[in-house]
């Protein structure tokens, strides 16, 4: 079925768009000690990334999760708590909603 206004979508353009949107497919931030991190934007993180997240039991497995095994023992080496490895989450998520609120990626 075609659609009426005969406009169609194109995954990359649109993926790029939402990108450019939300600041890119990666978050990074910065750790204890100036140390920085990086971790999926999760708008673009890989399926398997999305499930050990949610699996997560606790603070620590969470940030292991969302930092992977190197990044989450240097952040905890640098003095880091992993319960504010999920600040970094919902600023994002709070970022991605407003970013997203204010007009969607347009048509091409």
């Amino acid at each position: 079925m075609s659609k009426p206004n005969k406009k169609r979508y194109v995954l990359a353009t649109v993926r790029q768009q939402y990108a450019d949107a939300v600041g890119g497919e990666e978050i990074e931030f910065e750790g204890p000690g100036g140390a920085v991190f990086t971790m999926p934007h999760p708008l673009f993180a890989p399926a398997d990334w999305k499930k050990a997240v949610d699996a997560a039991e606790d603070d620590d497995s969470l940030a292991r999760a969302m930092l992977g095994d190197e990044q989450y023992q240097a952040f905890v080496d640098a003095g880091g708590d992993p319960a504010h490895v999920s600040f970094i989450r919902m600023a994002a998520a709070e970022d991605m909603q407003g970013a997203l609120k204010k007009g969607r990626p347009t048509r091409s």
